[in-house]
């Protein structure tokens, strides 16, 4: 989790990095949308950081918090490349800029006896969230007609390839560029858990299903289906049960020696 930032993406202000702790989320005096430490005005959210990641966490009585397109009411686990929508400002979560393709970017792809149907690129966001592509051939992404992965958006052009482990991005002219983790990039080296955001609706994680990899978005903003990704719960009621156990251990007794008492 580290050298994450939120990027506004209209320039409000500049980017915001998240260290370590709480940062909120607020409304200003002025109505606009600030952040940090401990800025005033009426709380919409807050990003926290740990060890376990960066979650958003939503106020109570705030609606209209989305990630990816998809409402959050109370918490979500983001990632680099998440777009949170808070009070009609968009912020991205921007990671570390991708890896450059090695030089022969218009190499051939991964041999046919090293493809392996598992890599995929599955959809997060958009028209095509939830669907799968492989990458054991080239893909290619975009509005043409014979587009692997049809993008109903002009200007949108790209091709995924893979090369061992990795995937190799290359942007084929795409008006505004390609977002990988929230930073514009034109060409790739993908690994996985690398998110691909193709325009602002359309969006991708590489998948390699033996590397680890941070849930996606998309799996922390169910909160509608109370699917959310939580922290895990406080350990008070596994330390309790040694009490409860010598309190009814000293209830038994109790009773025993009442019915002692009362049988003499």
């Amino acid at each position: 989790m580290e050298n994450l930032r939120i990027h506004f993406r209209h320039r409000q202000q500049a980017d915001w990095p998240l260290d370590a702790g709480v940062h909120r989320l607020v409304r200003g005096p002025g109505g606009t949308l600030e952040i940090g430490g401990a800025v005033q005005g009426a709380l919409l959210a807050q990003f926290c950081v740990d060890d376990r990641g960066l979650w958003l966490q939503v106020a109570g009585g705030v609606h209209g918090i989305h990630v990816n397109g998809r409402p959050v009411l109370r918490m979500a686990l983001l990632r680099a490349g998440d777009a949170v929508y808070a009070d009609g400002v968009e912020l991205l979560i921007r990671g570390v800029a991708a890896r450059p393709a090695p030089a022969a970017l218009q190499g051939p792809a991964t041999p046919p006896d090293e493809d392996d149907p598992r890599i995929v690129l599955r959809g997060i966001g958009g028209a095509w969230h939830g669907r799968s592509f492989p990458l054991a051939r080239a893909c290619e992404v975009g509005d043409a007609p014979g587009a692997d992965i049809r993008i109903d958006s002009p200007g949108i052009a790209a091709r995924l390839w893979r090369q061992g482990d990795r995937v190799v991005l290359a942007d084929l002219g795409s008006a505004e560029g390609i977002l990988v983790n929230g930073v514009a990039v034109r060409e790739a080296l993908l690994s996985a858990g690398d998110q691909v955001a193709f325009g602002p609706q359309w969006r991708f994680v590489v998948e390699v299903p033996w590397q680890a990899q941070q849930p996606a978005g998309d799996e922390a903003a169910e909160d509608e289906d109370d699917e959310a990704v939580r922290p895990p719960p406080p350990l008070q009621a596994a330390k309790r049960w040694p009490w409860l156990l010598l309190a009814a251990l000293l209830l038994g007794a109790a009773l025993n020696a009442l019915l002692l008492f009362g049988v003499g």
